[in-house]
């Protein structure tokens, strides 16, 4: 799986909104200072984010942003869709699309199965799991596995 620099910043961007006290207000270039985030790319992933209604953002002096709903109800899937779109499609079209002539013509069985795979972690984590770094116990024993952390 591929995770774009886009998402990795929208995430990081939000658990550092999460982290805030509730009601607060952070800046666009706190955010991007505190999480090495060029600045521009930082407002504009927050103005998508807003656009999404994930944040909200208050103008002036003493504006900035915060989360839009509670951080225990945002999951990481949330954002990698709002962000770069479905986590898994072939070639733009839908997997319950897919077509494979001949001797693939099962193939499409194994990217729904990792698709699943994919929403079992990413719809069961959410920013304030992230945050506190208590996670759903399938991250938990996934994370465990000693294969989990070795590059292929």
């Amino acid at each position: 799986m591929h995770i774009s620099a886009r998402v990795d910043y929208a995430l990081r961007a939000l658990l550092v909104l999460a982290a805030a006290e509730p009601g607060t207000l952070v800046k666009g270039d706190v955010i991007a200072s505190s999480q090495g985030i060029p600045a521009k790319f930082c407002e504009n992933i927050l103005t998508e984010l807003r656009r999404a209604r994930l944040v909200t953002s208050q103008r002036g002096a003493e504006g900035g942003y915060r989360l839009a709903m509670d951080a225990s109800t945002m999951t990481i899937g949330d954002v990698l869709r709002t962000i770069d779109g479905p986590l898994a499609e072939i070639r733009g079209n839908r997997l319950e699309q897919a077509e494979f002539p001949g001797q693939a013509q099962h193939l499409q069985t194994v990217w729904v199965a990792v698709r699943a795979a994919l929403r079992s972690v990413l719809d069961a984590t959410t920013l304030a799991d992230v945050a506190s770094g208590q996670y759903p116990e399938i991250v938990q024993q996934l994370a465990a596995s000693p294969n989990a952390w070795v590059s292929r």
